[in-house]
C-alpha cells in the first residue's frame, strides 16, 4: 500500500490486529502516522503492537488495547485511552468482523445474532462512542464493508444483513456529521486471502 506522509497524524484501528485491518495499521504506521490497534485477544493486540514497532517509521507511536466490540462500556473505555496516549485521532478505521458459511436453515437465532453484534452493533459503539475523540474538522472514519451489502450471497445471510445496515449507518453518520467537517466513508476491499476468508 502505497501512501503519503501521514506523520504526527493519530490513527486508531478496531480489529487491526489481523488480516487487512492489520494491513491498514501497518501502512499508517510506516507512513509515520502515531497508530493505535483494538482487538479482542489481549495476545493478538500484543503480537501486532510488536509487529507495528518495528515497522513504524522513527518517532511514531504505537498502542494496543484490548476490548470488544460488542461491549459499549469497554470500547469506551479504550477510546479514552486511545486518545490520552495519542490526542485527538484524525482517522479511525472500524473493521471488527465476523463470518461463518452457514446456509440459513443450518444457522441458530444465536449465529446469525454474533455476527450482526460484531459487524453492525459493534460498528455503531465504535463510531459513536468515537465521535467526542475526533479531531474536528479533518477527522476521517471508515468503516470496512464487504460486497454482501449489496450483492445476496448464498450461506451469507447474516453478513449481508449486517454489512447493509453498517453502510447505511455509514451513510447516516456523514449526513450527521459532515456538519462537524468529519468525513465518514466505507470501503470494500473485496476478497483477499486472509485467514478470515480461508
Amino acid at each position: 500500500m502505497s501512501m503519503d506522509d501521514h506523520s504526527g497524524k493519530a490513527v486508531l484501528v478496531v480489529g487491526g490486529t489481523s488480516g487487512i485491518n492489520l494491513g491498514i495499521a501497518l501502512a499508517f504506521a510506516r507512513a509515520g502516522a502515531h497508530v493505535a490497534v483494538v482487538s479482542r485477544s489481549p495476545d493478538k493486540v500484543a503480537a501486532a503492537v510488536e509487529q507495528l514497532r518495528t515497522l513504524a517509521a522513527p518517532g511514531a507511536r504505537m498502542e494496543g488495547f484490548s476490548a470488544d466490540v460488542r461491549d459499549a462500556p469497554a470500547i469506551a473505555a479504550v477510546l479514552a485511552q486511545a486518545h490520552a496516549a495519542l490526542g485527538d485521532l484524525d482517522v479511525l478505521v472500524s473493521g471488527a468482523a465476523g463470518n461463518f458459511v452457514a446456509p440459513a436453515l443450518g444457522m441458530s437465532p444465536n449465529a446469525f445474532r454474533t455476527v450482526v453484534d460484531i459487524d453492525l452493533n459493534g460498528s455503531f459503539n465504535v463510531l459513536r462512542q468515537a465521535h467526542p475523540y475526533l479531531r474536528k474538522p479533518g477527522a476521517s472514519l471508515i468503516s470496512i464493508s464487504a460486497s454482501q451489502s449489496y450483492t445476496p450471497t448464498k450461506y451469507q445471510a447474516h453478513v449481508c444483513a449486517a454489512k447493509a445496515g453498517v453502510d447505511m449507518l455509514t451513510r447516516v453518520l456523514a449526513l450527521e456529521w459532515g456538519g462537524d467537517g468529519i468525513r465518514v466513508n466505507s470501503i470494500m476491499p473485496g476478497i483477499f486471502a486472509t485467514p478470515l476468508m480461508l
